[in-house]
């Protein structure tokens, strides 16, 4: 006899949604990656014009400028991995890059710049954006600065 079964609660949960891509360290790359970032959200939901969607390019882009800019190595690419939470929804954003010997410094740690600095306020940005950031390194030939942002 058949019988039909209502799924239990853990498999009612949607699975997490992944995006992985390596890209040139280049500015072109940097370029590239807040362009899929800002695709792939559309195609998960987040319309282009969507307040989530343009905070996540942003953060996309300072993180794979950050990459192309002091974690490039010639001949090396860098890594972006976007991971949607949709049950939060929440959105883990990671930027690989092959100098683990180049540490952005820690949350809450940020240098003040000054006033007429042209540049430096990347990671500012990723901190007043983000539910939180860091950094890791899984081993020592890479390292991985990551964000998440709550989609609302």
């Amino acid at each position: 006899m058949n019988a039909d079964i209502a799924p239990t609660t853990a498999s009612q949960a949607a699975p997490a949604r992944h995006l992985t891509i390596r890209l040139s360290a280049t500015p072109r790359g940097a370029r590239l990656a807040r362009h899929l970032a800002a695709e792939q959200l559309h195609t998960w939901g987040w319309p282009y014009d969507s307040e989530a969607n343009h905070t996540a390019t942003l953060l996309v882009a300072e993180l794979a400028t950050n990459a192309a800019l002091h974690g490039r190595v010639r001949g090396r690419d860098f890594r972006l991995r976007l991971t949607l939470h949709p049950a939060d929804p929440a959105l883990r954003i990671e930027v690989s890059d092959p100098r683990p010997d180049r540490r952005p410094p820690t949350p809450g740690d940020l240098p003040a710049l000054p006033p007429e600095s042209d540049s430096g306020r990347g990671l500012v940005l990723v901190e007043a954006l983000s539910t939180h950031w860091g950094t890791t390194g899984n081993d020592p030939y890479t390292k991985t600065v990551w964000c998440e942002v709550a989609l609302r």
